[in-house]
């Protein structure tokens, strides 16, 4: 018996309200209003993309971070609350934020 039966034996009389969240996404990711700023750093030779000032929690931020390497098929860590993303895909990433619902911020050449 799982918690939903549980509740439902509790509680024979309730019916759970439907909840219209604006501000979540298929996974529940918190958007913001203040933009994501993205930009381009070279480290050791090698072009990388920073996405950092996420104002949510570090875990949503962390599920999007995954989203993007996915989509991109490239490679990236969460450190510090920055996304850093192996490769200039700024483009790209830039869409697949808007795509999302986010408000994006390019900085640097």
């Amino acid at each position: 018996m799982d918690l939903q039966d549980q509740l439902k034996n509790l509680f024979p009389d309730h019916t759970p309200e439907p909840s219209d969240d604006n501000d979540s996404e298929e996974h529940g990711i918190w958007m913001q209003d203040a933009p994501i700023i993205c930009k381009y750093e070279k480290r050791k030779g090698k072009p990388i993309t920073i996405l950092e000032g996420y104002t949510g929690a570090s875990e949503d931020f962390k599920l999007l971070a995954k989203d993007i390497k996915t989509a991109l098929s490239v490679g990236g860590s969460f450190k510090e609350d920055k996304i850093i993303i192996q490769g200039d895909y700024r483009d790209k990433i830039m869409q697949i934020l808007k795509n999302k619902g986010f408000k994006v911020k390019r900085v640097g050449g």
